[in-house]
């Protein structure tokens, strides 16, 4: 299994803390500077406690590394965030208190702190959470026969993901982007393992997003079978489910995440295997 970056939840803003710069590459816009990448090496020490193992990737909002807290040895991942991207650390806050509303939910990652280090002469954000030894979705579906699961194991992970997305929909929230790249499987079996990352927000309809949720889920259901390529000889059962991947009839047959939820925990699925 590759290791993998998690995202945060349960979140707490801590005092500034500060540690040394490095080379600057900075473009000055308007009242902020401009970080196109923090490149931190390995050993470096952030905020004093954390020591830098690697780089786990880096995005449109910043960078994520894998740490080891200095006294405990324990691993854990940190996302720093780019300031231009973050003004006023508006986007960490409010993913700080998206994820401490979630905290309750099994599907979302824990998160350590949320605090402000200096880094290459910028207060930036940085985001600490437990780091988690997983496989992102979409390469454990390339590692399995003719590269999709079997219809058993695809209504247990389609009922995993449906059972952790339903705690976020009960707390009003949503996830907002889901696919195979942001769902991070640890164990599987009987029952799957999993942990979302890159919760979203598009500052619309929650209702709407809520709604994109289950179009997506539903699509993931799709992939892992095999997609188009396989979709015809699936059993009525499984179609009923994807329903052509229409997304008016989907969303009258499931007008909210529970009832898919209930559907699965009820339905007959005996014509599919």
């Amino acid at each position: 299994m590759r290791l993998r970056r998690l995202c945060l939840s349960k979140c707490t803003l801590k005092p500034i803390c500060y540690i040394h710069t490095v080379e600057d590459h900075l473009t000055k816009t308007g009242d902020i500077v401009e970080i196109e990448e923090f490149d931190i090496v390995p050993g470096r020490t952030l905020a004093g406690r954390y020591v830098v193992i690697e780089k786990l990737g880096s995005g449109y909002e910043g960078e994520v590394y894998r740490v080891r807290e200095k006294h405990t040895n324990i691993e854990r991942a940190v996302k720093i965030y780019f300031p231009q991207r973050n003004k006023k650390f508006k986007v960490s806050t409010r993913y700080s208190l998206k994820l401490e509303k979630l905290k309750h939910s099994p599907i979302v990652m824990d998160c350590l702190s949320h605090e402000l280090i200096t880094l290459k002469g910028q207060k930036v954000a940085c985001l600490t959470s437990e780091f988690i030894e997983g496989e992102m979705l979409g390469e454990f579906i390339q590692k399995q026969k003719n590269k999709r699961l079997e219809i058993f194991s695809a209504i247990h992970l389609l009922y995993s993901i449906v059972v952790g997305v339903e705690s976020i929909h009960l707390e009003g929230e949503y996830h907002g982007d889901l696919h195979t790249e942001n769902i991070i499987i640890r164990r599987f079996g009987l029952e799957f393992d999993l942990k979302i990352i890159d919760l979203h927000h598009w500052g619309d309809s929650k209702k709407d997003n809520r709604d994109e949720d289950i179009i997506k889920i539903i699509r993931i259901f799709y992939d892992i079978l095999g997609g188009q390529k396989h979709y015809k000889k699936l059993s009525p059962s499984i179609k009923y489910i994807i329903c052509g991947l229409k997304r008016g009839m989907i969303l009258n047959r499931f007008k909210n995440i529970s009832m898919l939820r209930y559907h699965l925990e009820t339905m007959d699925w005996s014509d599919a295997v």
